[in-house]
């Protein structure tokens, strides 16, 4: 459900932005790619072209990549469910659907990844609505994305005690930031994403030394 207040942000500044309203949930049922769409606010109100906006969400959502080959062994057979669950892999979804028991059916990970779907469509019908009767801007409100994501660095450091990801994740946005301070978060994805690959071949090819010595 934090889907909803979530969404709702979304619904109300893309309204607020000057589009009409039923752009915003239209958008969140056919793209479902929260991190994008607030990306794309201030491009469509600035007048963007459409394959700017394209090539952006290319950029920011390149995660997503990564996300479905850690699930390739658990994805469903039937084609319609495995199309949909590779579709609608947001963060939060790969987050819970990472966390589900081993053996887990995948119509109930199916059924999740559509829960959680059918709240932020929901959300951002409800924001759409305050957005159309709101007199004024109520700035700030699009800080809750940059705390959801808070949250889920936070989560993701209980569960796993690694500090490599997080500081890998703040030098590379701090080298994009003085390099390309415009385009600093897709600099920075991308160079997260070659020192994870990098550091991850590193680590892979260390254990096999390891192993190789110990027998």
């Amino acid at each position: 459900m934090g889907y909803v207040p979530l969404g709702a942000v979304f619904g109300y500044l893309l309204v607020q932005a000057g589009a009409v309203w039923w752009m915003a949930p239209l958008t969140s049922l056919l793209v479902f790619a929260g991190a994008a769409q607030f990306m794309a606010i201030p491009m469509l109100a600035a007048g963007a072209p459409l394959g700017s906006i394209v090539l952006a969400t290319l950029i920011v959502n390149l995660r997503h990549v990564f996300y479905g080959l850690s699930l390739l062994d658990k994805l469903p057979q039937r084609k319609l469910a495995r199309w949909y669950l590779i579709w609608a892999l947001t963060d939060e979804n790969y987050s819970v659907i990472t966390t589900l028991p081993a053996g887990t059916s995948s119509t109930r990970m199916v059924a999740v990844a559509m829960l959680n779907h059918g709240w932020w469509v929901l959300g951002t019908l409800l924001g759409a609505a305050i957005g159309l009767q709101a007199p004024t801007a109520l700035t700030g409100i699009d800080f809750s994305l940059a705390a959801l994501f808070a949250v889920l660095t936070a989560e993701q450091w209980r569960a796993t005690r690694r500090p490599a990801p997080i500081l890998l994740a703040l030098a590379s946005y701090g080298v994009a930031r003085w390099v390309a301070p415009s385009q600093a978060l897709a600099v920075a994805i991308g160079l997260c994403v070659v020192l994870s690959a990098i550091l991850s071949r590193s680590s892979s090819s260390n254990n096999n030394k390891s192993m190789e010595a110990s027998t």
